[in-house]
């Protein structure tokens, strides 16, 4: 299996990044040969929009066919899916807590974007607090 893991680094001893589409890294592993395949930097990571989707098609390319995530949106899920890719919802931690998650059955697949991996909403920091206004 090749998993496609977001991470704050280049090793499997970093932490699980919080944010897939904007996590600063990207590791895939290969359970296999129990080794980085490979780790590289992801370059979705300050795009304006549509980092989500730059995400998982750049792990559509590495050909891992296992993703595990923090949360992911809607339309990286649909890309992922249509890839014939498994999503799973990863734990807080390091990358290598994930990787023996997932090998030992204890990490749920994320069958619908709506799954708890999925999360949408909530008040914004900026100055309108999540309203789409300003305060004057």
């Amino acid at each position: 299996m090749k998993i496609g893991l977001p991470s704050e680094g280049e090793t499997i001893n970093n932490y699980f990044a919080a944010n897939f589409g904007r996590c600063p890294f990207f590791i895939v592993f290969d359970t296999h040969t129990s080794k980085i395949i490979t780790a590289y930097p992801n370059s979705a990571q300050n795009v304006a929009g549509g980092a989500g989707i730059q995400a998982a098609q750049s792990l559509i390319n590495n050909q891992v066919d296992t993703v595990i995530v923090p949360q992911i949106g809607p339309n990286a899920w649909n890309v992922l899916k249509n890839a014939n890719i498994k999503i799973y919802t990863g734990i807080s931690g390091t990358v290598q807590e994930n990787i023996t998650a997932i090998l030992s059955g204890k990490l749920e697949e994320t069958r619908t974007a709506a799954d708890r991996g999925f999360r949408r909403g909530g008040r914004g920091m900026g100055m309108g607090q999540g309203r789409g206004q300003r305060q004057r």
